[in-house]
């Protein structure tokens, strides 16, 4: 008996069981089976049923769904994440990314719109913080890149040789953009980054807020906070200062209130803390009430930040790739993570 399950609204595979959903060959166990998956959506790098849309999976397709290359467990059980640089990507971006995207709604797709309030998050400044799925929230993670992409035409824009591995990401709203109400610009307040120049022996993590303006506001940038090492405009080698490819660090995102505490902690270093008030300008170019009424959701995986676009002044670098992703692994542009741990409200 065959079962056809909607794949993110758009990607429809109709398969035998449901123990065998998206499984693309890889056999069991699957991302859900060491992971709790039910909140979550993942996007990978590819367009299966050739609809000119990054391919997303949500939903009961979850609990089992794996992809060889992109989105699987490790011998391990630990839940790897892979992008090349040269791939399809979300409408909104120019990087592609494997990467897991918060879906408080789960399965409840009848009753729950992906762009409502319940399936949004927001801070307690919001006016109607109460209609929404909660306020506040938490993402802890375990983690190790493996790989950050190693070829760059332009070295010295800030994202070359990058990888995201978490976000905190505003909803975007054409309404309150049009309405001039200062807020729905879906902008990032969080981004977590790690970052390697191919010549050094260890990287940086650090973290990026990003002033919360309209998209051609020239005050429109990431703010990059150190965690160890250096920040992404610094080329110098951070020495042991700095983390290894391999070496596994946590962070865990706490929003509570209007504020958003941030804890950095790995063998190696002392713990690294942030408390950054969302709903307050981060400095004087940012908008004065920060991200007070924009509504959330978090995201976690390899959000690759090596693009192959040239012209962009800051976001691109000119990264290689060929859009094979195998091709592209053996020349080294691509990035690879590995996540030991992953918690989103504590599940």
């Amino acid at each position: 008996m065959k079962q056809t399950l909607v794949l993110a609204g758009s990607l429809l595979l109709a398969l035998p069981a449901a123990a065998d959903i998206a499984n693309n060959g890889v056999s069991y166990p699957v991302p859900a089976d060491k992971f709790d998956m039910r909140n979550w959506k993942i996007t990978i790098p590819s367009d299966i049923n050739e609809d000119g849309k990054v391919d997303e999976i949500e939903g009961v397709a979850m609990l089992s769904y794996s992809h060889e290359d992109f989105f699987h467990l490790d011998k391990d059980g630990n839940l790897v994440f892979e992008v090349q640089n040269k791939a399809i990507t979300t409408k909104n971006s120019k990087n592609a990314r494997s990467e897991l995207r918060q879906m408080p709604r789960g399965a409840n797709f009848d009753n729950i719109l992906t762009d409502s309030k319940g399936n949004q998050w927001a801070l307690s400044s919001h006016p109607e913080a109460d209609q929404y799925s909660a306020v506040g929230g938490t993402l802890e993670a375990t983690l190790k890149v493996n790989h950050v992409s190693l070829h760059a035409k332009f070295p010295e824009k800030y994202p070359a040789h990058s990888v995201v591995v978490g976000q905190i990401h505003a909803k975007k709203h054409n309404a309150l953009i049009e309405a001039k109400t200062g807020y729905g610009h879906g902008n990032e307040p969080l981004k977590i980054f790690y970052k390697k120049f191919p010549d050094q022996e260890y990287g940086s993590v650090f973290w990026n807020y990003e002033r919360n303006l309209e998209k051609k506001d020239p005050n429109r940038e990431d703010i990059a906070y150190p965690v160890w090492g250096n920040t992404w405009e610094n080329q110098a080698e951070p020495g042991k200062a700095g983390i290894a490819l391999g070496e596994e660090f946590s962070y865990k995102v706490e929003v509570k209130g209007t504020m958003m505490h941030l804890t950095f902690t790995t063998a190696r270093h002392e713990k690294v803390t942030y408390d950054i008030d969302l709903s307050k300008g981060i400095d004087a170019k940012d908008h004065p009430t920060g991200y007070a009424e924009d509504d959330f959701y978090f995201k976690a995986g390899a959000y690759g930040q090596c693009s192959v676009q040239e012209s962009h002044p800051v976001w691109g670098p000119g990264c290689q790739g060929t859009g094979d992703f195998a091709i592209d692994k053996r020349n080294g542009d691509y990035n690879s993570v590995t996540f030991s741990a992953l918690k989103l409200n504590g599940k």
